[in-house]
């Protein structure tokens, strides 16, 4: 009775956990479609999408300056920041459970630094490589993510034989460091154009975009959260340790390499069209675990939910506090994912030294 008893109001509590993951993206995209310089009543943007989306005309009477508005500019902007936040927040929880420690993700282990190494690159170089054409550059920015994740691997099996969060996070920033420079070198030898455009790209940004970034990160994120949700189990699995894992008949090493390119696909693809956006990663799978304990089957789709509704507001945010001037979303997340960053690193410092 009293297991049965316990199963049933964890079940409830998941339940609402994802009613309100729900509710909490649906109730973030329409305050960024209504929060603007430009008000836009709420009646008026149902009109314009199911007029786009299906055809109802029910837009007739709306004028058509709020019509491009919403459907040109708004929307993709929105779906966009939905899309990255996701992707970030689900690539963040499969790191840390990789790893076995919330203080992983994609921004502390150097993944996003070799993604946006590849982005530059293809933006500076003007690259389209043939048969790719437009998705050359997330599919460099992907490559270039995963390059940097195996150099940082690499780096700590040389340094250390025990793969300790804190030996994975200090190789995670000489990496950083170390792309950041090459990309300061790049940026010195362009022109003042092409200075101004990486630079504005690096703070991390889902504006001035539009459907064809919605296009180029759409197939990614599929691909990548399609490869993370089917391998959850490996993730719970790998909660017990590697050998353990084996023990139970997990095949480690399958499951590791799949995860790393789920992982990789959706930071590469973030990072090539928004930009470097850190500790969306780090802090949305920590506060979900913390709500729903984890299990990967939970903390996966919930930190997608939660992950694409916190970007969203994030960017609201960053649009409105200093209107008409626009902040970079990438500074919004870091005033925020910083300082939780270092309470995790306390807090995990101090239970280690409590458990010795």
């Amino acid at each position: 009775m009293p297991n049965s008893f316990i199963r049933r109001s964890l079940s409830n509590r998941i339940f609402w956990v994802y009613l309100f993951s729900g509710g909490f993206v649906l109730g973030t995209v329409l305050l960024g479609l209504f929060m603007s310089s430009v008000t836009i009543p709420v009646p008026h943007i149902f009109y314009i999408i199911t007029d786009q989306v299906f055809g109802l005309q029910l837009a007739e009477n709306v004028p058509e300056n709020e019509q491009r508005i919403i459907w040109n500019i708004r929307l993709p902007r929105v779906l966009l920041a939905l899309c990255v936040g996701a992707s970030l927040a689900i690539a963040g929880a499969a790191f840390q459970g990789l790893l076995r420690n919330p203080l992983a993700d994609p921004y502390t282990i150097g993944v996003s630094s070799g993604a946006a190494l590849g982005a530059v690159i293809v933006i500076f170089f003007q690259l389209t490589i043939l048969g790719l054409g437009g998705f050359t550059l997330p599919v460099v920015s992907i490559i270039g993510g995963f390059i940097a994740l195996m150099l940082v691997f690499g780096l700590v099996r040389i340094a250390s034989r025990s793969m300790a969060i804190e030996t994975i996070i200090l190789a995670g920033i000489i990496m950083s460091s170390f792309i950041g420079a090459i990309i300061s070198l790049i940026i010195a030898l362009g022109d003042q154009d092409a200075m101004t455009q990486i630079i504005y790209w690096l703070y991390g940004s889902v504006g001035m975009r539009g459907w064809s970034h919605v296009q180029l990160i759409v197939p990614f994120m599929l691909i990548g959260v399609f490869i993370l949700l089917i391998h959850f189990r490996e993730l719970n699995a790998m909660a017990l340790g590697e050998e353990a894992a084996e023990h139970i008949g997990v095949n480690v090493k399958r499951g590791k390499n799949f995860i790393l390119v789920g992982a990789s696909l959706l930071t590469g693809a973030s990072v090539a069209v928004s930009g470097t956006i850190g500790f969306v990663g780090l802090v949305i799978p920590h506060l979900v675990r913390l709500i729903t304990g984890p299990n990967h089957r939970h903390v996966l789709p919930l930190s997608f939910l939660i992950g694409g509704g916190f970007l969203i507001l994030a960017d609201v945010v960053s649009r409105t506090i200093i209107a008409p001037k626009e902040l970079p979303i990438g500074v919004i997340t870091a005033l925020i994912g910083a300082p939780v960053f270092a309470l995790l690193l306390i807090r995990n410092r101090l239970g280690k030294g409590k458990s010795i």
